[in-house]
């Protein structure tokens, strides 16, 4: 009775389409007035729409799944486990995130304190999950997170040009890394 592709939406925006069902909320009871429904619906709307926005982002950083192997975070730790490649990082190990455009398709670069990088590619089955991890790093803008997905890849070469083709999007101060030990 209902099209898939509008269900398919519904799945996809469910936390936006909630934290505008939590603002309503709030506005209806500052609507309703009063010493103490007033307080308690500004409350309800600030936290409605500080969710919304949250939400919206993360909505902006899911792409449609098109690349095989599968993303894992779990325990301070973001894994990929792909056909060819794949291996894990320990988030608070992480020195450097950038976007890298190989081939045509984007990959997260994420390289640790010891060297080790891992290539995740941007379409993979569980590449949500990362909007959350790296967002807990220090400093880190999501909203430059989501602006860098937003924009397309350069070009669609077999090589890989660093300048033209690369985006540093967060890395480690020298600060940050002296507070963590």
């Amino acid at each position: 009775m209902i099209r898939p592709e509008f269900l398919a939406m519904l799945r996809r925006g469910n936390e936006v389409i909630l934290a505008a069902a939590i603002l309503g909320f709030g506005l209806w009871l500052i609507a309703l007035g009063g010493y103490l429904l007033t307080p308690l619906g500004t409350a309800f709307g600030a936290f409605g729409v500080a969710w919304a926005i949250l939400a919206l982002r993360r909505l902006r950083f899911t792409q449609p799944i098109d690349s095989p192997g599968i993303v894992e975070v779990d325990e301070a730790q973001i894994g990929y486990l792909g056909p060819q490649t794949g291996g894990y990082v320990s988030i608070p190990e992480l020195t450097e995130l950038r976007l890298l455009s190989l081939r045509g398709r984007r990959v997260w670069r994420l390289k640790q304190a010891d060297g080790q990088a891992l290539l995740i590619p941007v379409d993979a089955t569980g590449a949500d999950k990362l909007f959350d991890a790296f967002a807990s790093l220090p400093g880190m803008n999501t909203l430059s997170l989501v602006a860098a997905l937003d924009a397309k890849p350069t070009t669609g070469s077999t090589n890989l040009s660093l300048a033209a083709e690369t985006q540093t999007i967060w890395r480690r101060t020298a600060q940050a890394a002296l507070a963590r030990e």
